[in-house]
């Protein structure tokens, strides 16, 4: 059984306060994918570059136990690009360049060997190419897991909305939130998102951590508070991959777990942040994970008497 992550694998300029980049490695399924391998050992994109993309950088998915026989190569076209500047806070950023390239037509291709797919990531594409892939696997995967934007509210909200209703998870920002329900509220948000057909909604909210609504249950995860947070590009992403890396790896789907996942998916965002693009993800060991986790633990815990 295996767990796939359809998403972008691209070029990325950042600048931040902190210094810039030339092109590096980005992309949502980069990250995603990178983080979930460090829980769960098989682990397959869904992705397309152009030939620009060094055989090199695919090989840095492979020494991560990444399965890359649906990642697409385009002859004769350039992989998408991003460029973009943070602001002195770093939870604002301005888009300097966007070059969709290969993504413009991008046609989610599922290899065979894929079909035993149990876990599915979505990271933010276009809502019909997230139905796509739905539709495209022969059996439903165990859990669906989706990701979004504003942007797809803004233009594709009918498509969206349809596209939601097939996942059993959503995971959006807090401003997404408001967005998609129209409420101010992000509990009075969370029961109109569940309303729309996930089981399960996550909401973003950067460096104040996460929560997790599941009917009439509640769970808020902290942040880990950093020294030093060089690029948060890929941090949602990274967040994502732990997250079902880690479901993928339990193998049941309940509260409880989904609880874990997010510490889990948290702990790798907060690395992904340390160090610009996918540097901190590609060497990590076991024990700075389980450390990691293990600041987490410290962080929330607490013990009380009520009289």
């Amino acid at each position: 059984m295996s767990l796939i992550i359809i998403g972008t694998v691209a070029f990325d300029a950042i600048e931040t306060p902190f210094g810039k980049t030339d092109k590096i490695v980005g992309g949502a399924a980069t990250y995603a994918s990178l983080a979930a391998s460090y829980f769960y050992n098989k682990t397959k994109i869904v992705a397309v570059v152009g030939d620009d993309f060094q055989q090199a950088d695919i090989d840095t998915f492979k020494e991560h136990g990444i399965d890359t026989e649906g990642l697409q190569i385009k002859a004769g076209e350039k992989s998408f690009f991003w460029s973009g500047k943070y602001h002195n806070d770093m939870n604002s950023r301005d888009t300097l360049i966007t070059e969709l390239n290969v993504l413009e037509n991008f046609d989610p291709i599922i290899p065979e060997s894929y079909q035993d797919c149990e876990y599915l990531m979505l990271g933010n594409l276009t809502p019909q190419v997230q139905q796509t892939v739905i539709k495209r696997l022969k059996n439903r995967p165990k859990l669906i897991v989706m990701d979004t934007m504003n942007f797809w509210m803004d233009i594709m909200m009918d498509d969206l909305l349809e596209t939601i209703k097939m996942v059993d998870v959503l995971t959006i920002n807090d401003a997404e939130a408001r967005q998609l329900s129209g409420e101010y509220s992000l509990v009075k948000a969370a029961r109109k998102i569940l309303a729309m057909g996930p089981k399960y909604l996550i909401i973003k909210k950067g460096e104040h951590g996460a929560l997790l609504f599941h009917e009439d249950q509640i769970f808020s995860a902290p942040a880990l508070p950093l020294a030093d947070v060089f690029d948060p590009t890929g941090a949602g992403d990274s967040f994502a991959g732990g997250f079902i890396g880690y479901m993928a790896k339990v193998q049941e789907v309940n509260f409880h777990n989904m609880k874990n996942a997010i510490i889990y998916g948290s702990a790798l965002a907060s690395f992904c942040v340390e160090k610009f693009g996918t540097e901190k993800l590609l060497n990590l060991t076991a024990e700075e994970v389980s450390e990691r986790i293990q600041e987490f633990i410290k962080l929330s815990a607490f013990t009380i008497e009520v009289e």
